[in-house]
């Protein structure tokens, strides 16, 4: 793809997906400034307790993800993306409503395991754009899906953070209405992407994270990028795990800060997946915008782990996600070449899979550390020590991604892929 071009996929069906994924992301970034403050308040406990508690939660959200994210794709790839994307957008609003009512913390657990099983949004919309685009376009493809999360991303958390101060259930509320409003958009609007013939038959259909794990590790090649997100998106859900919390104790942010931060975190998504992606990675080839991706978001864990001043974790933000929104399209790209259409599906939904047993590490790990380094019995203080940690796992995922390299050459010839 020539460096800047607008993707050829881009018509009317896309951009009512991509609309599906921002109101979606819109709603979900909607009570992200705020659940920690509810856990605190229905569980009770100082700011080390609410930090176990809120990684629980992220856990079992993560567990159902990982669990039933293979499912979702693979039932994509047999019955069509449109009829799974509505399902799944449905779950996620009784999710929002189980949050919105909750009179306990098992009601805030049942929601997030409900909203675990039906998070197929984000592959089943990777998915769709994988069924309409072209091997070459699929990295600004996956990015214009990564601006429309960033979109959602903006407009939410900056909602939750001012309605959260009026009401701390106002952004929940808020959110299951849109979750509802975007069911009947998508039932109204959205076509079908994956046409009969493309379909997986039956008999070939398979099922279950176990069966999703055997086949990314079956290619040495996927296997390597498999690891490479492991890694990656544990440090990255660790982060968003503590990043409420972390900023709150080490630069005395509220909900308003916390949101604004959040929303930074989604201008700059935007820019980078729905602009700077195409022009980037054509130049640099996949492969190396991943160890280069990787590599900027790790130097970045590394100054948050000494950083006490609030402008320069602001600061941060911006390379951190250029990094990401770098490395993130050009693995799924590359990845995505490596299947047919009847596989699209059970390849972002194994993936998802990888990204829920990484969303079940990295919160455990993340609260974890940040709880043993903030409480009053703690041998030294470092609240910190996980950012620490996350730099230089990081920089590992970005040398795998360099090795993967090599294995792109073996398996598809020279020149296949810019290396």
């Amino acid at each position: 793809m020539a460096p800047g071009r607008a993707p050829r996929m881009i018509n009317s069906s896309t951009l009512i997906v991509l609309v599906t994924v921002v109101i979606n992301m819109t709603g979900v970034g909607l009570f992200w400034p705020i659940l920690p403050s509810l856990v605190a308040e229905l569980g009770g406990g100082d700011v080390s307790h609410t930090a176990v508690l809120y990684g629980a939660i992220s856990v079992v959200f993560a567990l159902m993800q990982f669990l039933f994210a293979p499912v979702m794709g693979a039932l994509s790839d047999r019955h069509g993306r449109r009829p799974v994307l509505l399902v799944a957008l449905t779950g996620m609003g009784f999710d929002s409503l189980l949050l919105a009512f909750a009179p306990n913390i098992w009601w805030i657990f049942a929601g997030r395991a409900l909203g675990g099983i039906f998070g197929a949004t984000f592959s089943v919309a990777n998915a769709y754009m994988a069924d309409v685009s072209r091997g070459e376009d699929r990295a600004a493809a996956f990015g214009l899906v990564g601006a429309a999360f960033g979109l959602g991303f903006i407009i939410g958390p900056l909602m939750g953070g001012v309605l959260g101060e009026i009401d701390i259930r106002l952004p929940i509320y808020t959110a299951a209405g849109l979750s509802f409003v975007n069911v009947l958009f998508g039932y109204l609007f959205l076509k079908e992407s994956l046409t009969p013939e493309n379909r997986q038959r039956s008999s070939d259909a398979k099922f279950g994270f176990v069966s999703a794990l055997s086949w990314l590790a079956s290619r040495r090649l996927t296997l390597l990028l498999a690891i490479s997100l492991l890694i990656a998106n544990t440090m990255q859900r660790g982060l968003e795990s503590i990043w409420v919390l972390f900023t709150g104790f080490q630069y005395d942010w509220g909900s308003r800060e916390a949101g604004v931060s959040l929303a930074v975190v989604g201008v700059s998504f935007v820019i980078v997946q729905g602009v700077l992606v195409r022009r980037i990675v054509p130049l640099i080839g996949e492969v190396k915008a991943i160890a280069f991706g990787f590599s900027l978001s790790a130097a970045m864990y590394l100054v948050l782990a000494f950083n006490e001043t609030s402008w320069i974790g602001f600061a941060g933000i911006v390379p951190h996600v250029l990094g990401w929104g770098i490395a993130g399209p050009s693995l799924q790209a590359l990845a995505s070449r490596q299947v047919g259409p009847a596989q699209q599906g059970y390849l972002q939904g194994a993936f998802t899979s990888i990204a829920g047993l990484a969303a079940i590490m990295g919160p455990a790990v993340a609260t974890g550390i940040f709880g043993f380094f903030t409480a009053a019995g703690a041998p030294f203080h470092f609240p910190g020590a996980f950012f620490l940690l996350g730099g230089l796992l990081l920089f590992l995922a970005a040398g795998i991604g360099a090795l993967a390299g090599r294995e792109v050459g073996r398996e598809s010839g020279p020149g296949s892929v810019n290396s």
